[in-house]
């Protein structure tokens, strides 16, 4: 994209937008969810990405000008994700149509270009991709001017990738360092973890809540100074909370008090409703429970996820609907532990997870691939050969998520609640659908209470 490739009245100066003398510095990413969450705002945003550089800009443009306090996205192509560069360029060449933005095969002028009078202190971007190679992505965001992206060791290793874990370990911290080292001050680089939400669905929060807090760990360890934990929303709302308030509970005794840090939590990321009705009573129903809980932001999914990949005009309303809902919701009182002051289920068996692993080693790297090998962590349902593969779930009577098997896990008995036999084929059908069917059934906000 040369400088001339945008219109004229879509421009603000002509030079890349963190170096500029006319442009506004932006603010670090994690400072600006900071600022947001001091003045009670909850800060929404979408998961869109586009290979088509004015259709990316729109769809930024249109998120940045959203009645809501957003944060923008580039989520990455398949190619980049996979460390496939030929098969990016070469779809580019061609003019193939890419599922997300080839950030690392664009030349870097291009991104600046795309971004230049969107990148400010009002409008941070975070760069989204999924891939267990991470370092040609942050070097491609870090020269365009970003400071923020989000991945993990675990969570972008397990549980679909065909990576080793130990080879995503040894490149998540060659990745963190890289951009600790590409950012220049007083900016300061972000990242996410993804570790809250393996599988998306049916995975206990007891798990999620661990694999968050140590992606976020091994992060600050590599030098990382600004960090968000994240957890996607499950089967109960209950439960949900529980488990977001154990993530940021947990946070505080373990990441280093000098590490900027919030909690992200995810609209639901499994078998979505396939009304429209269900599927926007589900994104109000992650919007309360962000705010009940105490997550500073939250990634939307919209009312066209069962059906195709969202527009830019479904993106918006997710936003503005989940920034409405947010904003007639009330926040409570209290901390982080359980109503009476007691350590919730989830905090206590993701503690003990936690502290299970960080008694194997000093070096965090070497305690989660021993944690994985010996199965005191593994994925339920999780077919990578790094995983143990013995954990089971089910969905209880009241809809929360709970341990069938905790295999070699340190769970205690107490915590594995409820465990009956392995769950059949169309118990696990039932289960994956069970809250699209609670959703779309339902016709007012009364199906994410209890």
């Amino acid at each position: 994209m040369t400088s001339g490739i945008l219109a004229p009245s879509a421009r603000r100066g002509t030079a890349g937008p963190a170096d500029s003398p006319g442009v506004p510095a932006a603010r670090s990413f994690g400072a600006f969810v900071a600022a947001a969450a001091a003045d009670g705002r909850l800060v929404v945003q979408p998961r869109m990405g586009f290979g088509d550089p004015h259709l990316m800009r729109a769809g930024l443009e249109r998120t940045k000008a959203a009645a809501a306090t957003t944060v923008g996205t580039l989520t990455i192509d398949s190619y980049t994700r996979v460390g496939d560069a030929a098969g990016a360029r070469a779809s580019l060449a061609e003019g193939v149509p890419l599922n997300g933005y080839p950030i690392a095969s664009h030349p870097t002028a291009l991104t600046r270009d795309l971004l230049d009078g969107l990148l400010d202190a009002t409008f941070p971007v975070q760069v989204r991709h999924g891939s267990s190679r991470p370092e040609a992505i942050i070097r491609a965001l870090a020269a365009a001017g970003l400071d923020a992206t989000e991945g993990g060791p675990v969570s972008y290793c397990l549980p679909y990738g065909r990576t080793p874990l130990a080879e995503s370990v040894d490149n998540w911290a060659r990745g963190c360092e890289l951009l600790a080292s590409l950012v220049p001050e007083p900016r300061v680089p972000h990242l996410e973890t993804f570790g809250g939400c393996m599988l998306g669905q049916l995975c206990p929060p007891g798990l999620l809540v661990a694999l968050s807090l140590l992606e976020g760990l091994f992060f600050a360890r590599h030098g990382i100074r600004s960090v968000s934990l994240s957890y996607a929303q499950q089967t109960d709302p209950v439960q949900d909370e529980e488990a977001v308030r154990a993530l940021r509970r947990l946070a505080a005794e373990f990441l280093p008090a000098e590490v900027d840090r919030h909690v992200v939590l995810y609209t639901y990321m499994g078998v979505f409703p396939r009304t429209a009705h269900g599927a926007t009573r589900l994104l109000e129903a992650s919007a309360r429970l962000a705010v009940r809980s105490g997550a500073h932001r939250l990634i939307v999914k919209t009312a066209a996820e069962a059906h195709r990949i969202p527009t830019v005009d479904e993106n918006v309303r997710a936003l503005e609907t989940a920034a409405s809902t947010a904003v007639l919701t009330e926040h409570p009182a209290g901390g982080d532990a359980g109503p009476d002051g007691a350590d919730s289920e989830v905090y206590a068996e993701a503690r003990a997870l936690v502290e299970a692993v960080l008694d194997l080693d000093a070096d965090l790297g070497r305690a989660l691939r021993t944690a994985f090998a010996r199965g005191h962590l593994d994925v339920p349902y999780c077919l990578h050969p790094d995983n143990a593969g013995r954990a089971r779930s089910f969905v209880d009577d009241r809809g929360r998520l709970r341990w069938a098997d905790a295999g070699a896990m340190p769970v205690a008995p107490s915590l594995v609640a409820g465990a009956r036999s392995a769950l059949t084929s169309d118990g696990l059908l039932t289960a994956l659908h069970g809250v699209a069917a609670r959703f779309d059934t339902a016709r007012d906000d009364t199906a994410d209470c209890r």
